[in-house]
This record gives structure tokens, C-alpha cells and sequence, in this order.
């Protein structure tokens, strides 16, 4: 074949860059379209027809190969239409029933995970290799019709349970077999759509429940019929808020809002050196105030920014870990943070305001990290920016900032306390819809409203499958007390010194959270771990960031990072090394959740004043520069390893609160800079 067929051949398989973040996801799924080379900035056009890019083949094999909720099963035509209808309905009814129900906690979740598992079960199939278009085998159906059966029948037949049993003592056989039929029914669907690890940690805990001499019946009875297993907190809070908030995503993104946060980066940073990466730093910032979605905001702002960052000169490894960190940063961004940011607060009994906002400056200095690693790297390796010409206008954009509005309605509602979060997320959906009308191509006709909804449903599967599964954890520890002993160990393995007990809940964290979704990320860690390092004297905001914060790190971290893993794709690097290069980068997640766990004022917990706040943030920023130096060993020169320590030793110091801490900090990167800044010119004078 010729290099000009070559070329033509990969022009009909390139990457879609114009496409929504969640339409690039489905496309992951049924990649059969024909995509375009180049990326229209007001006018200008960005041609990435020469760059080496992978194909949505090859997004489609890594993603189906990691990622249990890209094995979806194949509708077209008809029952792609009734399917669509189904969501719709669904994404209603969870709308309906946050705002207006009165029903009984029991009655409304029950209802709510027997709808999800006959959408779960004509959604994904048995295996990848069982996908035929528009085949629903009859196996399935059996499973489906039997496992909803189980939690319709309890929510139906509720008031007359609740009289004749008083206690799992006096559990019939039917009533046990019912329960148990729920349970298997929402275990395989788990396994399909989540994965296995979750699993492994659900069926140790299971077979510890029945070696701890746990009789069958109360077993059932605590995680099908009581508010301690299945129907607890995670599946509450995901029927209550995150399904309303999945729906607001899929409408928000159809507003256009991505390739306005894309657009926005380029404006701001494009031109810089570097600049594509530090287009998809601050695009996967702001994308993750809105999805908190790793995968997606990597496939989503990745087929644009990878292929500029490699056109500019970033190697393959490194433009897929920019992404892919960045894109996993979005998941501890404000306001949405995964959904989680609602689990937690329902933890630690404080508002949603109060957890987004003690979020912010850890997610800052997250970001910021990530940054300075990519500016450094640009100008280690004499990178430039994307010409002005290429790059949209300032004017452009003004045009279309009111596709903020639904953000900026729903942080003001939430913030001011004005009305209940599922209500703001309510109305900022409608602002969304009147959003999309502005433009004739957002225009949310008919049909794009039913995918709307369609979308938000179907995303909302595998949460509400995760936090179920989540829920049977935290009942087997909790009819256990399973926790208790696993506190007393930790604390009796560390002698009681926080430090150690911070590294050991650390391990904990990235193998637990590995592959498995935010949610219920953060419900297993709230369960497991966090009482852990309260037991040992940490703050309970500090505690719960911090398990927050190492859970969600699972998603760039090998063996399991995903995130990483679909970069790699996209930029057709290797998915091992881009996973390494991506843990490089989010160095800030690793050691910030120390920081503030050993001193929770980066939290703003126990800070009295505007001028404490003003001190702590100022001197974090240049603690997390000095970090970032210390990783990359480049700052006008290359650093030695010396000088690397130096600099990681004082960024330590500022980022820990503390006026002498700060001061010694300060002093020694000032110092630094100097000195470092006279050697670059002294060789330049001599050069010359």
C-alpha cells in the first residue's frame, strides 16, 4: 500500500474531535462514522491530518479490554427506539420521584434498583463475546424478570412484610429466597458492568459474614430487606442525587459546553509554550467541574488536545499522561466531583456547600502540579504554542458564555442553600435545555431530548449497580463489626503513629479502588478506612479526603488505570509507561492528602481568619511548584539530584501550614531560583 492510501485509510478512521464528551464514549462503543482531521477555531483550522493517532479501533480494544462498562450490547433501528424510551422514562421518573415522592425509603429503592436492573441487563451483556445486534438472549431475560421481580414484589408487598416479620428470626423460606435471588441478580449485573475486583472484596467479606457464624437468614435480611446492606446510604444517595446529577451531565454536554472548555483553554494557554498541554490541563479542569467522569473527560478532551500535544512535539507516553491525568483530576473538581461530594457529606453529616468547598484548594494545587510538570517539560525540550492563527478569538467566545449558566445556576443554588440540591440540579437541567436553543446545532430537538435523557439513565447503571454492591460491603462489616477489628489492627500495625498509618491506609485505598467507579470508590474507603485514620486522631474531613483522594488515584495507577489505559490509546503509546508518566504527573495527589491529613488548615478546617486562608493558599501554590520542579529536574537548567531534594524538601515545607515552615520554605526556593536562574545566563554569556 502507498503512503498516500496509508494516509487516506487512517483519514477514515481518525478521531472525532467535535463530538460531546458522552457521545465520544458511545462512539467507543459503535465506532462507525468517519471523523474530521482538522479543528475549526473561529475560522482558523488546526490540521492534524500528519499525526499519529489511534483510530476509535483501537480506543474501542483497549477500553473493552479494561473497561467492564464499554462491553455494551449492540440496538439498532426499533428496539434501539424502545430502548431509548425505557432510559427516557426512567431518567423522568428519577426526576419525579426526587422532587415529589413520598414514598417510604424501602419502597422507593426497591422500585429504583429493580427499574436499574432490567435497564442494567439490556445494556450489557454476558461477555464481549456474546454482543449481537439487537439479541437479548432468553437466559438473560430469565435473569432480568426474576432479579427485578425480587425487588419490585418487596416494594410492592412492603407494609404487609414489615407486619409479619418483626426480625430476620422470623425470615420465612420464601422471603429468603426471594432475598437471595435480589442479591445474585444485582452481583452479576455488577460483574458485567463494574468488573470483578468489587466483586472479590463483596465475596471475602461475604464468606468472612458466614465464618463469623452469621446464620443465612439474618444475612438476607441485613443486606436485601434492611436499610444496612443494599438499600443504604450509597444507593439513597445515588437514587436521591447523583442519578439527577448523571442526567444534568448528559444535558449540560450536549450544550456544546466541552468544545467551549476546550475552546476557552486554547485562548488562554494555547499560544504558551506547550500549550496543547496546558490546553488539556485547564480543559479537563473545567470539563470536570461538570462530568467528574475520568474515562469519559479523557476520550472527550483527549481526541483533540492528544493529537495537538503530539504535533507539537510531546512524546506519545507523555501527551496520553497529561490527559489522563488531568481528565482524572476532574473527578475531585468542584462542584460534581464524581458524584461523591453528596455520599460524603451524607458521611460526615455536613452540607454539599461545605465539602465543595473545602475541596477547592486541594484540587487547585492537584491541577497547578500538573501544570508546572508540563510547562517545564515544554521548555526542557524547546516546545512551542500553537500560532495565533490557529486559535479562536477572545470575541468568539464571549459569544458563547452563556453556555456557563446551568453551571453558575446550581453552584448559586447549592452554595446559597436556596433550595435542596436535587431541586437545583432539577432546575439547572431546564437552564441547560433553554441553553441549548441559543445555537441551531445545540438546538435540543425531539429527538436529542430523548437521547438526553437516554444518556443520563444509561450512565447512571453502573453507579447505582457500584453502590449497591458497596452497600453489601458495608453491611457485612457493619453485621460483623468487621470494622472495629480492622481499626484495631491498623492501629496496633502502625504503634499508633499517624504517618505510618497514612501509608498503610494509602496501599489500602489504590488496591481497593482499583477499577472501581467513584461512588462507590469513596463509600467502600468512607466504610473501610476512614474510621481507621480517625482512630488514630485524624480529622474526620481530613480522613475522608484523604481515602477520597487515594481511591480515586486508582485510575492512573497500574496495574488497573483506566484513564491512563485510554490515553494511551488515543496517543498509541505504550499503556503501562503512559500509566507510570500519568502517576508522575498527579504527584500532587499523592502528597497532598498527607498534607492535609497531618494538618487539615489546607482544608480551611479550624481557620478563623481571611488572612490565614489567604497565607495557606499562597504558600501551598509555591509549594506545589517546588514539588513539581523536584519531579521534572528542570528549571532553567537540568537539576541535580541534589538540587531536586532541595526543592522537594521546601516544597514540602510550604505546603505544610506554618509560619516557620513557610518562611525556611520560602527561602530555600527563592535562593534556588536565583542561583539556578544566574547558572542559565552564565551559560548563555559563554556560549555566545
Amino acid at each position: 500500500m502507498s503512503d498516500n492510501k496509508r494516509k487516506e485509510e487512517k483519514k477514515k478512521h481518525r478521531l472525532n474531535i467535535d463530538i460531546p464528551v458522552d457521545e465520544a464514549v458511545e462512539e467507543i462503543k459503535e465506532p462507525h462514522y468517519e471523523a474530521p482531521h482538522t479543528r475549526d477555531f473561529d475560522g482558523a483550522s488546526f490540521d492534524f491530518s500528519d499525526v499519529d493517532v489511534g483510530t476509535m479501533e483501537d480506543v474501542e480494544a483497549v477500553m473493552r479490554k479494561y473497561d467492564k462498562e464499554s462491553n455494551t450490547r449492540l440496538w439498532e433501528g426499533t428496539p434501539k427506539f424502545i430502548i431509548d424510551i425505557l432510559m427516557a422514562a426512567f431518567s423522568v421518573y428519577c426526576i419525579w420521584s426526587t422532587l415529589f415522592s413520598n414514598w417510604g425509603v424501602e419502597k422507593r429503592l426497591t422500585f429504583f434498583m429493580g427499574c436499574m436492573l432490567i435497564l442494567g441487563f439490556i445494556t450489557y451483556p454476558i461477555s464481549k463475546k456474546h454482543v449481537k445486534v439487537n439479541s437479548l438472549p432468553w437466559y438473560d431475560i430469565v435473569i432480568m424478570v426474576v432479579g427485578a421481580a425480587a425487588f419490585f414484589y418487596y416494594s410492592i408487598t412492603y407494609d404487609a412484610f414489615v407486619l409479619e416479620v418483626k426480625s430476620a428470626s422470623s425470615m420465612t423460606s420464601m422471603y429468603s429466597i426471594i432475598g437471595l435471588i435480589g442479591i445474585l441478580a444485582v452481583v452479576e449485573l455488577c460483574r458485567r458492568c463494574v468488573g470483578v475486583p468489587i466483586l472479590c472484596v463483596a465475596g471475602a467479606l461475604v464468606i468472612y459474614t458466614f465464618a463469623s457464624g452469621i446464620p443465612f437468614d439474618r444475612f438476607i435480611y441485613t443486606i436485601f430487606y434492611s436499610v444496612n446492606g443494599i438499600l443504604s446510604t450509597p444507593v439513597n444517595v445515588c437514587a436521591k442525587f447523583i442519578v439527577v446529577f448523571v442526567i444534568f451531565g448528559a444535558f449540560l454536554e450536549r450544550t456544546g459546553i466541552a468544545n467551549f472548555f476546550i475552546d476557552l483553554a486554547n485562548c488562554v494557554a494555547g499560544s504558551a509554550s506547550g500549550g496543547p498541554a496546558k490546553v488539556a490541563v485547564i480543559a479537563s479542569a473545567l470539563e470536570g467541574m461538570a462530568s467528574g467522569s475520568s474515562v469519559a473527560n479523557t476520550v472527550g478532551s483527549g481526541s483533540v488536545t492528544i493529537p495537538m500535544m503530539k504535533k507539537t512535539g510531546y512524546r506519545a507516553e507523555f501527551a496520553g499522561a497529561v490527559e489522563a491525568a488531568a481528565s482524572t483530576g476532574g473527578q475531585i473538581m468542584p462542584p460534581i466531583m464524581g458524584a461523591a461530594a453528596f455520599l460524603m457529606a451524607e458521611f460526615l453529616g455536613v452540607t454539599y456547600a461545605e465539602v465543595a468547598t473545602r475541596a477547592i484548594l486541594p484540587a487547585v494545587l492537584y491541577f497547578l502540579g500538573i501544570f508546572i510538570a508540563v510547562h517545564l517539560e515544554a521548555k526542557k525540550s524547546g516546545l512551542k504554542g500553537i500560532p495565533r492563527s490557529e486559535l479562536p478569538r477572545v470575541s468568539s467566545l464571549l459569544k458563547d458564555i452563556y453556555l456557563l449558566a446551568p453551571i453558575v445556576v446550581l453552584v448559586v443554588m447549592v452554595s446559597t442553600n436556596a433550595k435542596t440540591i436535587q431541586f437545583s440540579a432539577a432546575v439547572s437541567i431546564l437552564v441547560a435545555i433553554a441553553v441549548s436553543f441559543f445555537k441551531k446545532e445545540t438546538r435540543l430537538t425531539p429527538k436529542k431530548l430523548l437521547d438526553a435523557l437516554a444518556g443520563g439513565a444509561r450512565g447512571s447503571i453502573t453507579v447505582a449497580v457500584a453502590c449497591a454492591i458497596a452497600g453489601i460491603i458495608a453491611g457485612c462489616i457493619n453485621v460483623t463489626g468487621l470494622g472495629m477489628k480492622l481499626i484495631g489492627a491498623v492501629v496496633r500495625l502502625s504503634g499508633g503513629i499517624p504517618l505510618i498509618g497514612l501509608v498503610l491506609t494509602m496501599l489500602c485505598c489504590i488496591v481497593l479502588g482499583m477499577g472501581v467507579p467513584t461512588t462507590a470508590n469513596y463509600v467502600i474507603m468512607a466504610t473501610t478506612c476512614a474510621p481507621i485514620l480517625e482512630r488514630l486522631g485524624i480529622d474526620a474531613v481530613a480522613a475522608h479526603f484523604f481515602v477520597f483522594y487515594f481511591g480515586i488515584v486508582a485510575d492512573i495507577t497500574p496495574p488497573v488505570a483506566l484513564a491512563a489505559y485510554a490515553g494511551s490509546a488515543i496517543a498509541k503509546s505504550n499503556p503501562m509507561k503512559t500509566g507510570i508518566q500519568a502517576t508522575k504527573l498527579a504527584i500532587g495527589a499523592f502528597i497532598v492528602p498527607y498534607i492535609f491529613a497531618l494538618n487539615p488548615a489546607m482544608l480551611f478546617v479550624n481557620v478563623t481568619s481571611v488572612w490565614e486562608i489567604i497565607q495557606i493558599c499562597i504558600t501551598s501554590v509555591i509549594g506545589m511548584i517546588g514539588v513539581a520542579v523536584s519531579v521534572n529536574g528542570f528549571l532553567y537548567i537540568k537539576l541535580h539530584w541534589y538540587t531536586r531534594v532541595a526543592f522537594l524538601a521546601a516544597g514540602l515545607m510550604l505546603l505544610y501550614p506554618g509560619i516557620v515552615t513557610d518562611v525556611i520554605g520560602l527561602v530555600i526556593i527563592v535562593a534556588l531560583v536565583i542561583l539556578l536562574r544566574g547558572m542559565r545566563n552564565h551559560r548563555r554569556a559563554a556560549e555566545a
